[in-house]
């Protein structure tokens, strides 16, 4: 009897998804640089270009640049005249995301603050900065003291996207508690039950938590 051939829900999305020769070659420069593949998945980085377009985000805040992968799918969406700021821990890091923005046509549209990324928020929170999308995609621990900062952050109606919520399966394995768990289990909740927010979790790839900062007063 012959076997059928089946596809993960992942494994059929990306078909169509990863003839980005621009994207493909930022992944590629990333495994030869020794970083770490941890990039956004295909399915959900053209879900952030579709959100900041349609929602029509001039201001938007990515903590954890890595290689560009996900900045690049950020600036797509904007408009000639939006802006991205991008938070990243490691110099090196940085400079090889803004080398790929800038290949890819958006180098003069992003600024990156290096450092810890709580004293980068705290700076812009201070500056009285607002923005209209927020990406999450760094140290899993501090996720949730993150969010906090970009709902204080945010305009009325912008979006906050998390990634890596489900962290390979541990977040869903109960015996499965440490610091990292915990934190990534307070911020899907805080994402979907939050009175400030309305959200959800899509449940695939490994996770992708999104919310909506209610304006004031609903």
């Amino acid at each position: 009897m012959k076997e059928s051939l089946s596809m993960s829900p992942e494994e059929y999305a990306d078909h169509f998804l990863e003839n980005d020769g621009q994207l493909a070659r930022v992944k590629q420069n990333i495994a030869e640089k020794g970083m770490p593949d941890i990039s956004i998945a295909p399915g959900y980085g053209r879900l952030l270009t579709m959100l900041v377009a349609a929602t029509k985000a001039a201001q938007v805040l990515e903590i954890g640049a890595l290689g560009g992968y996900s900045g690049i799918c950020l600036a797509r969406g904007l408009t000639p005249e939006g802006r991205l700021t991008s938070l990243e821990l490691k110099q090196e890091f940085a400079d090889v995301a803004l080398e790929h923005l800038t290949e890819a046509g958006f180098g003069g549209q992003v600024d990156y603050l290096i450092g810890q990324a709580v004293d980068s928020l705290e700076m812009l929170k201070q500056e009285g900065r607002k923005f209209d999308f927020f990406f999450i995609d760094a140290d899993k621990e501090n996720y949730p003291v993150y969010l906090e900062y970009a709902i204080e952050l945010a305009n009325p109606g912008a979006i906050i996207a998390g990634d890596n919520t489900f962290l390979r399966g541990r977040t869903l394995n109960l015996d499965k508690n440490g610091p990292s768990v915990q934190a990534i289990r307070r911020f899907n909740e805080q994402m979907a039950t939050d009175d400030r927010l309305i959200g959800t979790i899509l449940p695939a790839y490994d996770g992708l938590a999104v919310a909506m900062v209610k304006p004031q007063g609903q």
